[in-house]
């Protein structure tokens, strides 16, 4: 993975477009509508309201040059197109909890795209960091809130 690219799914990519496409074409135009508002009251200098908008203009105008930022940078990575024998990036890896015996599974993504409670983890999570470069059969020890964890990878795929 070189440094300066942002590996993402196609999933991943698309959320941050429909994000891009949402800030753009929806909020962008709202809060300029909101500013103009404001700024029709009068006196601009105590408004509460021009400030307000002015603040969520800013916020829009930031995400929206990090999602370009991203985008511009994203290497998509198909995770059926993998053949590996470790974890990398795009696997969904079964684990055995070892101290609760529970089976967990989680797929390593991009950043943007984690949501621990739909079992996606980020590539940069102190769990995918643990399991990049694992084979079946290996324990590793995850330092999480509650402690340390350990993990025993029962199998992996890429899908």
């Amino acid at each position: 993975m070189a440094s300066d690219k942002l590996p993402m799914t196609a999933r991943g990519k698309s959320l941050l477009e429909a994000e891009l496409k949402r800030l753009i074409h929806e909020e962008r135009p709202a809060v300029i509508r909101a500013i103009e508002e404001a700024r029709a009251q009068g006196d601009i200098s105590e408004n509460a309201e021009y400030e307000s908008a002015k603040e969520r203009q800013s916020m829009i105008e930031g995400r929206i040059g990090e999602i370009q930022g991203k985008l511009a940078v994203a290497e998509v990575i198909d995770p059926a197109q993998i053949k590996s024998e470790t974890v990398v990036f795009g696997a969904t890896v079964h684990l055995n909890d070892l101290e609760t015996e529970d089976e967990v599974h989680y797929q390593i993504v991009g950043v943007d795209e984690a949501d621990v409670k739909k079992g996606l983890v980020s590539v940069l999570s102190p769990i995918a960091r643990a399991l990049i470069g694992k084979r079946k059969g290996d324990t590793v020890v995850v330092q999480s809130p509650k402690g340390d964890r350990e993990y025993e990878i029962l199998s992996f795929e890429y899908k």
